[in-house]
């Protein structure tokens, strides 16, 4: 099979799909490998390493996408790029159709076959392939969120971890899932008075097991909500519905509880947000301001640390890349149910139910 890897293009986007690795691996397997020039800098790769492993390096993106038959990416197809979608191509990436409709509807008009990497589970019902990049956004959603809260950037000039004699900030965590965990070990470590929020009782006290004494975990309801955003200096929004829209936990009205100058990083922003009042921001321009509460909605968080965030991403995609490559994906899909989860759009068909219903499109069923 002919595997292409375009560079990313997505503002601030420094992460690679492929490691040297994994063309060595594809090309011992009798795969050819194309490398647009340049795709692995941002994340610390030169060109070279990908020639050593047995990539050809081509000198553009229209190249790659023009004549690979599975296409790698990390990010979901820019504006640019749609018009190189085509039906007999296979787009293997991160996607979050609920959160952009046009490009649900541009991939469909393709006939695109849009494997997503955020709906594959593995067979314990796990997402394997979104869990190290919410581990790097949990972690990153406390290091950005104690960067804002400080007063030149409009916060409320409050160190998080706080110091003898005073106070240490109060952070609220919406979600118990991987990122709201770590974002919540990491805050908990800088010494703040955390609390996690999540609908899961079994989540909750497993978290109140492992998670450390000022962290404390709450059901979370309507009412506890609105309490918890009103102490809060920071709120984390780590909410997640595999492959829908995430939920408004937080709406505009409710904004007026909270302290001037608190900080919200919603990092559930790449499925539309769990913020009323969110919308999506770049690493260039991250935050504004509502009703005196700074907003962080960054949708490619863990791109700004490219280097960290492309070996952690392809240490577990590359299994998956090298079965499709070798038997196909339909081959794949029909031998493991976690795969064909997968599989959001096949030739102008939705074929996640959630992705649908968001859109309030047909659906049908997966067919291989």
């Amino acid at each position: 099979m002919l595997v292409g890897v375009p560079r990313e293009i997505k503002a601030d986007e420094y992460r690679v799909a492929m490691l040297p690795v994994g063309v060595e691996e594809l090309t011992a397997a009798g795969h050819r490998v194309l490398v647009e020039t340049n795709a692995g800098v941002g994340s610390g790769i030169p060109d070279a390493l990908y020639e050593e492993a047995g990539a050809t390096i081509v000198p553009s993106a229209a190249d790659v996408w023009a004549e690979a038959e599975l296409i790698v990416k990390v990010k979901e197809p820019q504006i640019s790029e749609w018009p190189w979608l085509r039906a007999d191509q296979v787009v293997f990436t991160y996607f979050h159709f609920a959160a952009d409709e046009p490009l649900t509807r541009a991939v469909l008009a393709s006939g695109t076959t849009a494997i997503a990497y955020e709906t594959i589970r593995d067979a314990q019902g796990r997402l394997p392939l979104l869990t190290p990049m919410s581990e790097v956004a949990g972690r990153m959603s406390i290091q950005e969120g104690a960067k804002y809260l400080e007063r030149p950037e409009e916060g409320r000039g409050i160190l998080l971890a706080g110091v003898p004699g005073v106070a240490p900030a109060e952070v609220v965590v919406l979600g118990g899932g991987v990122v709201g965990s770590n974002a919540a070990r990491v805050a908990a470590g800088l010494g703040a008075n955390v609390y996690i929020l999540d609908v899961n009782l079994d989540r909750l006290r497993y978290l109140d097991d492992i998670m450390p004494p000022n962290v404390t975990t709450l059901y979370s309801d309507r009412h506890t909500i609105l309490e918890s955003i009103a102490r809060a200096d920071l709120i984390i929004g780590a909410v997640l519905i595999t492959g829908a829209r995430a939920p408004r936990l937080v709406r505009r009205d409710d904004l007026r509880r909270m302290k001037p100058g608190a900080v919200i990083v919603d990092v559930a922003i790449d499925q539309g947000g769990c913020v009323e009042t969110s919308r999506p921001t770049t690493h260039r321009n991250p935050t504004y301001l509502v009703d005196g509460v700074v907003h962080y909605c960054v949708t490619n968080m863990p791109g700004a640390v490219g280097r960290t965030s492309t070996y952690a991403l392809c240490n577990v995609t590359l299994p998956y890349v090298l079965q499709i490559a070798n038997h196909g994906w339909r081959a794949v899909a029909r031998a493991n149910p976690g795969v064909a989860m997968g599989v959001n759009i096949d030739h102008g068909r939705i074929t996640n139910q959630a992705v649908a219903s968001t859109f309030q499109l047909e659906y049908s069923p997966l067919e291989f």
